[in-house]
């Protein structure tokens, strides 16, 4: 197989062509680091690459394959961690100076599980500082850029795992949400990203565990990928309340084809508007091509969302009071050296009482509550992931942004409306490529369902992948 073949082979059918010993995890590691190495001065998804142990790493699997051990299902699969993760012995930044050089003695449990699966770590991926804003750049590692155009963000703030992904740097990437940052990069980027439902996959490095508003999950060029990865890293850890009494689930029988039933007769919303007045016109026009899609496969569509306003004023105190309790300490040691974006949230967070932490806390109650009842009638909702595709790489994360040709608002109430209501709700989404622009810029489509319901969305992202298949698209590196 040609290096450039195996860098945008799915972990899925890479998995088999290594338990078969049609290739060795070594041939596999060496077109991988190969290629970062000749892509990553222009990307830069990358904020530390662990070539050498990686490298050791695959040649051990490759020995216990010739020597017919039993090995997991990744044995031998590379795989990427955001710099938000913890990482034994690999340094963890948080794309910042205050943590420039932190050690972490344990891995998260995710990178746990993946490791315990046989995948092994090639390095951490580029987040904005501390992941406060959905385009990915930091004062530490400057700016990472979309390998569909580099003169776009990927997004963020898992933006440095998306555009590896994109760009065949690595079949598996682990990504954070807490507002859209695994679906804003999936779509800048055009991959799958899946935020499951909060607690699937624990998450304890959360300094308020029961408050969070952030989950855990997968990024990768396939939804049966998605669905092997959510597979190893969920199930409950005693370290995060979310997961308890969560069972350890099997997934990849919704996407296989083996146990699939038809999506006829589902019941599914459909909204090109999420609180947003303003979708660009090439995004609208395949999102609603996109819908068509699931009318084709017998589904019930409804134009429909549910009955919230956009939370973002609530939002905001939830997310930025975290901020400034986190990082006000190290406010005026590293000032200089700190993004002036979140600078600007630290201010903002510490100027809030508690009896607007509070309202914000009945708020996201109230908001819970109007999307679960929501689901009551309707299997599914369907929405774009962004309004627009992937902004302008240089584009300040303060000011707002124009569609079609007209000033919309903030990024985040006219670009991501989409995402972050689900991280207050903590539902379960997916964000899917739908199409491209006549710029060649990907548009994702998001599939948002009930609590728990990772089955159902995984399936009907699989059927769809059935019908628009995209992961033979790559970019024009």
């Amino acid at each position: 197989m040609e290096h450039t073949d195996l860098c945008f082979t799915s972990a899925t059918q890479l998995a088999r062509l290594i338990q078969g010993r049609e290739i060795s995890p070594v041939e596999l590691m060496q077109a991988i680091l190969s290629r970062i190495e000749r892509l990553q001065p222009q990307i830069n998804a990358f904020s530390t690459v662990c070539a050498d142990k990686a490298l050791e790493a695959s040649r051990k699997a490759e020995s216990e394959i010739v020597r017919g051990k039993s090995v997991g299902p990744l044995h031998g699969i590379p795989f990427s961690v955001k710099d938000l993760l913890w990482t034994k012995g690999v340094r963890t930044t948080f794309g910042s100076y205050i943590l420039e050089n932190y050690l972490p003695d344990e891995d998260a449990p995710c990178v746990q599980r993946l490791k315990e699966a046989g995948a092994i770590l090639i390095g951490k991926t580029t987040t904005p500082e501390f992941g406060h804003k959905a385009i990915t750049d930091s004062p530490l590692f400057g700016i990472t850029r979309n390998p569909w155009n580099l003169d776009r963000t990927p997004g963020g703030s898992s933006g440095g795992a998306g555009a590896l992904v994109a760009a065949g740097l690595g079949p598996l990437a682990i990504g954070t949400d807490g507002g859209g940052s695994i679906r804003i990069p999936a779509s800048c980027t055009g991959i799958v990203g899946l935020k499951p439902t909060l607690g699937r996959i624990p998450h304890p490095q959360s300094l308020d565990v029961f408050g969070t508003l952030s989950h855990i999950g997968p990024m990768t060029r396939t939804v049966a990928d998605a669905a092997l990865m959510l597979e190893v890293m969920a199930g409950p850890d005693v370290t995060d309340p979310y997961s308890y009494g969560l069972p350890k689930e099997t997934y990849q029988s919704s996407v296989t084809g083996k146990v699939r039933e038809s999506l006829k007769g589902w019941k599914i919303a459909w909204s090109p508007t999420l609180g947003n007045t303003e979708v660009d016109n090439e995004v609208l026009k395949l999102i609603e091509a996109a819908v068509q899609v699931f009318a084709e496969f017998g589904c019930e569509l409804e134009e429909a969302r549910p009955d919230f306003d956009l939370p973002e004023e609530h939002y905001l105190v939830l997310f930025h009071s975290s901020l400034a309790a986190r990082l006000g300490p190290y406010l005026e040691r590293f000032r200089d050296k700190i993004d002036p974006c979140l600078r600007d949230a630290i201010k903002r967070g510490s100027q809030y009482g508690a009896v607007d932490l509070q309202r914000a806390h009945y708020v996201r109650t109230q908001l819970f509550q109007t999307v679960q009842q929501f689901f009551k009638k309707f299997d599914l909702l369907i929405t774009p992931t962004l309004s627009a595709p992937a902004l302008p790489v240089t584009h300040n994360a303060l000011e707002p942004i124009a569609i079609n040709g007209k000033i919309a608002g903030s990024v985040r109430s006219a670009w991501y409306p989409y995402t972050y209501p689900f991280n207050m709700a903590g539902n379960p989404a997916i964000s899917i490529p739908c199409g491209w622009t006549r710029e060649n810029l990907p548009v994702g489509l998001q599939i948002v369902g009930p609590w728990l319901a990772e089955d159902p969305i995984l399936q009907a992202a699989a059927e769809f992948e059935l019908a628009r298949p995209w992961s033979s698209k790559t970019p024009p590196l």
